[in-house]
């Protein structure tokens, strides 16, 4: 067992803090192992044989090699006031935790004020009674006040002499009362904050599975409700995605000016409810997708995968990201295509796979003119440059452009006319797309374009406009 130096203050009751779910509001244990699932993959399942000599001997290898800012930990204000309370008394404050020694020290250290630590090593994992049974031999039974959260405290607290715990999960709290625990305010997470989660206002994307119902004019009730449940397979399916890219993310996220107010980098909702949330949304999508047609879940799984891999690699690689995001927004239109039962167009995929590079590149165009004005420095987790930004802007523009010649060929070709009665109408589309794809890199430049440009021109009344009147277009076309 590891502790630092225990120097009592005479007359003067020490106050012990659990860390985990209570000093911050994440889990150490859970971060550590998506930070080494993403830096070396084989070592996770490595990590995992590791379970055979015991938990501790786990935490230990998963804790090695691993580092973290600890002032970018989403702690909580509550507990933390309780702390320098007990300091400006005089008190010795001490941090007791689960977690490995080596994650404990560290956030000690960095407050400084911490009296001492004890944490879990190689041998015993310092949880439920073997916490509660040092802390007794150390301060003796009644000899300390005690923070926690979690079923494994109740030992601890029974031992304590004032026993407070914040964020108690629901099936403990019977036992909480039980124990005569003090409840410490804590606010739940709202109904906001899983919505943001989960993106929600990112299905909106997801309405590029109605494109090929669109274009192959297939109306019909059945194809319509295909398409429905398809959306909902494809939302669900990358809501499970964007909380597992979020947990890959959550050291960068927390560096960065507007991400570190997500749900999980901020600890407004709890990381292992979040990883609960992955495989729950992940198998309603996959009976969804199923229900609409086995080639259907084909697509999605195909979506899920390159999803993940994305996550974990390829948005690491230059340019090869791009190609990634552009490939993940045309399988919605290859799902929508699949969904109804349609030929997919390769004029379709050709137009797609450049509008979407031009989009991606217009999306990292903006991260990096967000860091250059806030003087941050390039990004740990994209291989881009913020020298880069010019020829991320001249390839967004190409790759957009070429988009529209390849609609303008589209209109050119024999199967068009197969399509449309009054095909010469649809040329109208193609200074709509130039005026709208040059004012979104103008604005990007401009700084006005926040983020993601696809979430963007969803609520720019410009853009609403321009689609809009392609629509329009379209259907007198045919």
């Amino acid at each position: 067992m590891t502790a630092a130096t225990i120097d009592p203050v005479d007359g003067k009751l020490p106050l012990v803090v659990d860390l985990d779910g209570t000093l911050i509001r994440s889990d150490l244990l859970i971060e550590a192992l998506f930070q080494r699932l993403v830096s070396s993959p084989s070592s996770v399942i490595l990590n995992f044989f590791a379970l055979r000599h015991g938990k501790a001997h786990f935490k230990d290898a998963v804790a090695r090699g691993v580092s973290f800012d600890p002032a970018t930990l989403p702690y909580d204000e509550v507990v933390l006031r309780q702390v320098r309370e007990a300091v400006t008394e005089g008190r010795p404050v001490y941090i007791a935790s689960a977690s490995n020694a080596r994650f404990v020290s560290v956030i000690a250290e960095h407050f400084g004020f911490f009296s001492g630590w004890f944490g879990s090593d190689s041998v015993t994992n310092l949880s439920g009674e073997n916490k509660a049974r040092l802390l007794v031999e150390t301060f003796g039974e009644g000899g300390f006040d005690y923070i926690g959260n979690d079923r494994a405290d109740l030992h601890v607290w029974s031992k304590a002499s004032k026993r407070f715990c914040v964020r108690t999960p629901a099936r403990v709290k019977k036992h909480v009362r039980a124990a005569g625990v003090d409840v410490l305010p804590s606010p739940r997470p709202s109904l906001s904050s899983w919505l943001k989660l989960i993106r929600v206002h990112q299905y909106a994307k997801n309405a590029l599975i109605f494109l090929p119902l669109f274009t192959a004019h297939k109306f019909d009730l059945p194809s319509l409700l295909d398409c429905m449940l398809a959306i909902a397979a494809f939302s669900l399916c990358a809501s499970s995605a964007y909380i597992f890219n979020d947990i890959i993310d959550l050291a960068a996220d927390r560096e960065h000016p507007t991400k570190r107010a997500r749900p999980l980098a901020s600890g407004k909702i709890a990381l292992q409810d979040g990883v609960c949330a992955i495989p729950i949304l992940f198998l309603c999508a996959f009976a969804l997708a199923l229900w609409v047609s086995p080639a259907f879940l084909a697509i999605l799984l195909g979506y899920f995968a390159l999803t993940i891999s994305y996550s974990i690699w390829l948005k690491k690689k230059m340019l090869v990201d791009i190609v990634a995001l552009a490939m993940l927004y045309t399988l919605r239109v290859i799902a929508g295509a699949v969904a109804i039962g349609v030929f997919v167009s390769e004029w379709l995929l050709a137009f797609s796979m450049f509008l979407f590079t031009a989009l991606a590149l217009i999306k990292r165009y903006i991260e990096l003119a967000t860091r250059l004005d806030r003087e941050l420095p390039d990004p740990a987790n994209r291989n881009y440059k913020q020298a880069d930004m010019q020829i991320v802007a001249a390839l967004a523009g190409a790759a957009g452009f070429n988009a529209v010649t390849v609609f303008a060929l589209y209109i050119s070709s024999d199967t068009v006319h197969s399509l449309y009665r009054h095909p010469k109408f649809l040329w109208l589309v193609c200074p709509i797309l130039m005026y709208w794809l040059s004012r979104m890199l103008m604005m990007a430049h401009r700084r006005q374009v926040h983020d993601d440009p696809i979430v963007f021109a969803l609520k720019d009344r410009i853009s609403i406009l321009a689609s809009v009147c392609i629509a329009a277009i379209m259907l007198l076309a045919i």
